[in-house]
């Protein structure tokens, strides 16, 4: 081992005193070329003289930036376009140094102004070409066999696929280089589909440019007309995501590539052809077909930068998301509650690692613990609250229905308590669409949560210090835990059949992203704008999606065909499970907003009193674990005019006991 390291070693000296060497001749050469250019042959002995003993500094000056920049420690066999651009920089660094330096000591007399440029130029291109012949060498060969091995036409070897490949010139430039490499080729490109019609008809890497992405129809035809109809189309993704096709266009070219036939595959830089896209790597956005709604950032950063911020729930997909995007706004500090350990690490972690700049701190902490969320925001004085803590898996809840009232409506009161309590500006409330005419256990808390908000918002009506109390409402999160495309992304990994619950279901979809950004900027507006007290703000999330068409556009997105590759199996509605859902409740009147993307809805309001003594009653059943009576007084509680009457009721009863005890003590008398 030691005797090749040493020649290894030994190896890479001799390279370097070569290359050394030959640069030391190309910056004469091109020098003495550079002169009998200028002067067109005809060179005075002076200006030989000058070059003669002038050679020593330009030597010298080359290998000092040569060495700086870099140049004798690049793998010039694989050199690539930034490679070139450094070594041309670094020859014309060294030659004007070289110039430079004779200018100031008197000695550039000799040298006409143009000669420095035409010297730059010949240098550059002499030790670019010496440099690249390696590569040139290896390609030549490689595409030679490439071209044998494959010919085009009938001639086609059975295990090679003719491919049109489908991307930005520049992606699907990367993806020929990566086939060109390999000795045995799985595809050859005879096509390629553009995403804007700038380069058609142009060739890139000897391929010919068909069109646009639209244009497949034309372009399998014309293929087919040349007898080199393609068996499959492959997308050029972009790096890190970037690239690709958008949304509905992806859509739309599987579903074109299916009915002529062509199987589907995507490539990513440095990596094989995947057989079929990835589930796990659908951007969830394409299953909307609709464009995700885009912000001005600039309206939450001003309300939020400066500020603590407090997430509960933070470990979750939309708190995650929000401590995300509330980093990016330059907060004072964001303190991160949640009750699972894992999650809360998961998500400390990436703000340390992503937002190095912003002070967070991780709490462990559950919002059922009324004492222990005051202790939190006694000691951190958040200035924005953001609620996201809730259990929402709606099976789940409507079998452990004391754990949903205690974490959806005893730990939402906790939490906005302590925002009163401890002078927070704002606290928001992340809903959902299920708190509207709820049916199920989830529904029914979330919608006392809203409820509850509600009433502590009007309550600091007409004293403008007090503090905003908000909600938003919004639908689906596409690929949040526990969520419907999850499970299809599980099911489609394993080729399993897509569970729908029913052929007709729908829901609102949007992107978590995009209900995030709706978040913030919708509390942005309403503390800007001084929105009306004790209005809920809804995301407008365009049409609701049945759910049978997300299962089938994920089959397709991953390349495949429904009911052939993938079925899909009718399951049922589970417990507590909607046909549809609703963004607005029918006793609440649907309001415009003047903020952009969302509407408002305006409940019937309740007292607060009267919810907190209603809430005592349902705190004392979860208590004592009585599940029957909990559900019971869940849904009594949902009728706002049932909650007002029971507190006049109790509030008469108490009037009439006090009066006759007064009575009695004035007997007594």
């Amino acid at each position: 081992m030691l005797r090749i390291l040493n020649y290894q070693r030994y190896s890479r000296r001799v390279r370097r005193t070569a290359n050394q060497l030959f640069d030391a001749v190309a910056i004469i050469a091109s020098l003495a070329i550079a002169l009998l250019l200028r002067m067109s042959g005809a060179v005075p002995a002076t200006m030989w003289e000058g070059l003669a003993w002038s050679a020593p500094v330009f030597i010298g000056v080359g290998f000092l930036v040569f060495n700086a920049t870099g140049i004798y420690r690049r793998v010039w066999r694989l050199a690539s376009l930034p490679d070139a651009l450094l070594l041309m920089g670094a020859a014309a660094l060294a030659v004007a140094l070289s110039v430079g330096l004779l200018s100031v000591s008197g000695h550039a007399y000799w040298l006409p102004l143009s000669v420095p440029v035409i010297h730059w130029f010949v240098l550059s291109a002499t030790m670019t070409a010496a440099r690249l012949w390696r590569r040139v060498a290896s390609e030549l060969p490689r595409r030679a066999r490439a071209a044998s091995a494959a010919p085009r036409g009938a001639a086609t070897i059975v295990s090679q696929q003719r491919a049109l490949l489908v991307g930005r010139p520049e992606d699907v430039e990367v993806l020929l280089r990566q086939i060109e490499q390999e000795e045995s080729p799985a595809y050859l490109p005879v096509g390629i589909l553009d995403l804007d019609s700038h380069d058609a008809t142009l060739r890139l890497r000897g391929v010919p440019i068909l069109g646009m992405v639209d244009a497949i129809d034309h372009a399998v035809d014309t293929l087919t007309a040349r007898d080199e109809r393609p068996s499959v189309v492959i997308i050029a993704e972009g790096r890190n995501g970037s690239g690709g096709l958008p949304g509905a266009r992806r859509v739309q070219l599987v579903n074109a590539a299916q009915a002529l036939h062509l199987s589907v595959r995507s490539a990513t830089p440095d990596a094989s052809v995947r057989q079929s896209l990835d589930a796990e790597s659908i951007d969830l956005a394409d299953l909307l077909e609709r464009p995700a709604t885009d912000l001005d950032a600039t309206v939450a950063a001003r309300a939020i930068e400066g500020k603590r911020v407090l997430v509960t729930g933070a470990g979750g997909t939309i708190g995650r998301e929000l401590t995300r995007q509330i980093a990016a706004m330059k907060p004072s500090d964001i303190v991160l509650v949640d009750c699972g350990e894992y999650n809360l690490y998961l998500v400390e972690m990436e703000l340390r690692e992503n937002y190095p700049q912003v002070p967070c701190t991780a709490v462990l902490c559950s919002i059922r613990q009324r004492q222990h969320v005051m202790a939190v925001f006694e000691q951190y004085m958040p200035d924005y609250v953001f609620h996201a803590a809730a259990l929402k898996h709606v099976p789940l809840v409507e079998l452990n229905v004391c754990a949903g009232i205690m974490t959806n409506v005893i730990g939402t009161r906790n939490v906005a308590d302590a925002a009163l309590r401890f002078g927070a500006r704002a606290f928001v409330q992340v809903s959902t669409d299920k708190a509207v005419n709820p049916v199920s256990v989830m529904g029914a808390t979330k919608r006392l949560g809203e409820l509850y908000v509600q009433a502590m918002d009007l309550q600091g009506a007409g004293r403008p210090d007090s503090p905003r109390f908000m909600t938003v409402r919004f639908g689906n999160v596409l690929g949040s835990s526990g969520s419907l495309i999850p499970l299809f992304q599980r099911q489609l990994a394993r080729r399993a059949p897509l569970t729908v619950t029913h052929p007709e279901i729908t829901r609102f979809f949007m992107t978590v992203h995009e209900a995030v950004q709706l978040v913030l900027h919708s509390t942005a507006r309403t503390m800007e704008r001084n929105v009306q007290r004790g209005r809920i703000v809804v995301l407008d999330m365009g049409e609701p999606i049945r759910i049978l068409d997300i299962a089938r556009r994920m089959i397709k997105l991953a390349g495949l065909v429904p009911d052939r590759d993938v079925p899909i199996h009718i399951v049922g509605l589970r417990p507590g499970e909607k046909l549809y859902e609703e963004l607005f409740d029918a006793r609440e009147q649907r309001l415009p907003s003047a903020i952009e993307g969302v509407f408002e809805a305006e409940p019937i309001p309740v007292p607060l009193p009267a919810l907190q003594a209603q809430f005592t009653r349902l705190a004392e059943a979860v208590g004592e674990h009585d599940q029957d009576l909990a559900r019971a007084l869940l849904f009594e509680l949902l009728d706002p005019e049932r909650i007002v009457a029971a507190k006049a009721a109790d509030e008469h009863a108490g009037a009439v006991v006090r009066s006759l005890h007064g009575n009695r003590e004035g007997a007594a008398a």
